[in-house]
């Protein structure tokens, strides 16, 4: 069984959109796929096969002062308005519908990584415990502390699922893969620091634990990414990287950056061809 794993990183998440878009191209599909933060929206678009759909996000819709701004703060307390992104935009009748029918239909399974606020452990949500027009796990996901207040769903409320599992192979195993594609939105030889979420951390006052974790992110991700990659190098899974952000950090509104990110993630599909 094959797996698939996006691992999401804000705006950089366009690398991930690029592979994808790829893989609807080429045909290629997977048995298991696993989402964290924009990962997770990325992975929702591919299961429903809907080439490009996620593009407009990153090039369009990610401009707009109702998807994240200072204005949003004022008006609801978070700078990521997740209810425009993912309910508005993304509802039957938005913008741009996901196609949820097809993702109900689908024999493929999906999880998406969601981190609870109280324990900071990690929940996996099936991507079919959502409801059409009611996106709340893929909300939840992508719910970037400090930036955003806690997104509650089915009455408790998470935060980003990067910060409990940010590159959950061993979830992926667990299901019963035995290989696994992993996409990063860095390159391979990345390795986090912990001075900015030590930072971000001193602003979370009701949530120790979603506090801690944030200071222990960098360690967590890096030890994570280690372990990956030794079992890349035993053939058991691929790790699918751009060589280059393009300066791009999680939010960062450079379109030109978007669309070389967004191609770059086209270009490394062909990675995948010869894994799987």
């Amino acid at each position: 069984m094959t797996g698939v794993i996006d691992v999401g990183g804000g705006l950089r998440g366009v690398y991930g959109a690029g592979v994808f878009d790829a893989c609807l191209e080429d045909g290629i599909s997977f048995d298991y796929m696993i989402g964290v933060s924009a990962g997770s929206a990325n992975i929702s678009s591919y299961m429903a096969g809907q080439k490009e759909r996620n593009l407009k996000f990153y090039t369009d819709y990610c401009f707009r002062r109702s998807y994240m701004s200072l204005l949003n703060v004022l008006r609801t307390g978070s700078y990521i308005d997740l209810e425009y992104i993912y309910g508005v935009l993304s509802n039957s009748a938005g913008e741009n519908p996901l196609d949820f029918n097809a993702i109900a239909e689908s024999d493929k399974k999906a999880e998406v990584v969601v981190t609870n606020a109280y324990t900071a452990e990690p929940f996996y949500y099936n991507m079919k415990d959502m409801k059409k027009n009611d996106y709340g796990a893929v909300k939840a996901s992508s719910c970037i502390p400090v930036i955003n207040k806690p997104y509650v769903w089915k009455g408790t409320p998470y935060f980003d699922g990067g910060l409990s599992d940010p590159i959950p192979f061993k979830r992926a195993f667990d299901a019963g893969c035995d290989k696994v594609v992993v996409i990063l939105t860095r390159p391979k030889d990345f390795r986090r620091k912990n001075k900015n979420d030590i930072r971000m951390a001193r602003f979370i006052k009701k949530y120790d634990k979603i506090a801690e974790a944030l200071r222990n992110r960098a360690e967590l991700y890096n030890n994570q990414l280690d372990e990956a990659t030794e079992f890349e190098k035993e053939g058991r899974i691929k790790i699918i990287a751009p060589d280059s952000i393009e300066g791009m950090h999680t939010l960062t509104k450079d379109k030109d950056a978007i669309l070389k990110m967004y191609e770059k993630g086209k270009n490394d599909e062909k990675e995948i061809l010869g894994f799987i």
